[in-house]
Order: structure tokens, then sequence, then C-alpha cells
């Protein structure tokens, strides 16, 4: 049973993509429904308001606690946020598990209006290309030596600078993504994050 976080965010989509899939998937909205499941995804949202809620819930420490015993997660557009050691341009306050060890400046790729689609290869997919959609997403600008980066984007910066610019990356159980692979009905980064359950 896959989890999906679902204090706030593109829940219903996540849910949606796994159902097609044929992935048994349940909101998570509780510490009793936590325990009922073997994997996580966060999906996009506002990773603040996500931080507040997840608190609310009193969810923070049980999702620590599952993370650090390994349990296989997904992280999309904010999901990545929460799950990231350190984040740039956050309040002063906000907090993530710090599961993953790569830096992420939030809105890196720019506002709304800066939204766009790609076609990726990724590592570990067949080579039919995969389309994602960043929607305010955030970039990472760090790795640690445990991250593997499994796709890039190429990205014109407002100041002008070019660059490749990681967009998929995974850690042991971890599998993060700047952008939502839940909007454009292709489930295979969601078979790739749980492939050790199914």
């Amino acid at each position: 049973m896959i989890g999906v976080l679902a204090v706030q965010g593109d829940v219903e989509a996540h849910l949606g993509t796994l159902a097609a899939a044929g992935v048994r998937a349940q909101a998570v909205k509780r510490v009793s429904e936590l325990a009922s499941v073997d994997g996580l995804v966060f999906p996009g949202g506002e990773s603040t308001t996500q931080a507040l809620l997840i608190e609310a819930a009193g969810l923070r420490r049980p999702i620590e606690e599952a993370l650090a015993s390994g349990m296989p997660a997904l992280g999309t557009c904010a999901g990545l946020i929460m799950l990231a050691r350190s984040i740039v341009g956050g309040r002063p306050d906000q907090w993530s598990f710090r599961a993953l060890d790569v830096t992420v400046v939030r809105n890196g790729f720019g506002r709304q209006v800066r939204s766009f689609e790609a076609d990726l290869t990724v590592r570990g997919l067949d080579a039919k290309p995969m389309r994602a959609a960043f929607i305010r997403a955030p970039v990472i600008t760090a790795i640690g030596p445990g991250v593997t980066t499994l796709a890039t984007v190429p990205y014109e910066f407002d100041d002008g600078s070019k660059r490749d610019v990681d967009v998929v990356v995974a850690q042991g159980a971890i599998v993060a993504t700047s952008f939502h692979p839940e909007l454009v009905g292709d489930p295979r980064l969601h078979l790739l994050a749980f492939a050790s359950l199914l």
C-alpha cells in the first residue's frame, strides 16, 4: 500500500496515477493511516503550509521515523523541498525532513509565468522520454555524495545564465523531482520509486 501525504497539495492526481498503474494507494492525513502504508508520496503544493499542517496532524515525528527506517518515498516539487537537507528562500522557521542530501531553492525556476514543460531522459526508465511539468518549481543547487542524478534539464535563468539543472535525484529509498509527474499521465517515476515494494 502506497500512501500519499494528504495535508495539502496535489493529492488526488497522485492517487489517480498510482491507481491507473494498478498500485494500491490511499491518502494519509493521520498517524494511524501512515502506519498502514509501506511507501509515501510527498506531493507538490506549498511547502510552508504543508509543514504547518504536518505538525498540526502530529505527523512530523512519525514520518521522520518512517524515513529513518528506510520507508521508500517519492517527493515531487514541494515534496522535494520537504525532503531536502537545506532550503534556500524559505521562511526563517521553515523546516524539512532532511532525509535527502540536497540543497534546493524554492521557486528557483521562477514565478508562475515561468512555468514550462520539457521532455526528459530519466536513468532507470525505458528510452521513451518523460514529459515533465515545472510549475513554480524548486531548483536543486547542490547534491551530496550519496545522491544520484537521474535526469537534468537545460534552463536559462532570469539573469541570462544557462546550465543543466538536476531535476530527478535519488538517495537510498528516496526519489525526488522538481516537477509534477502526476500531471502528465505517466506513472513510471512512481513505479521506479516504489519498485522495491511492487
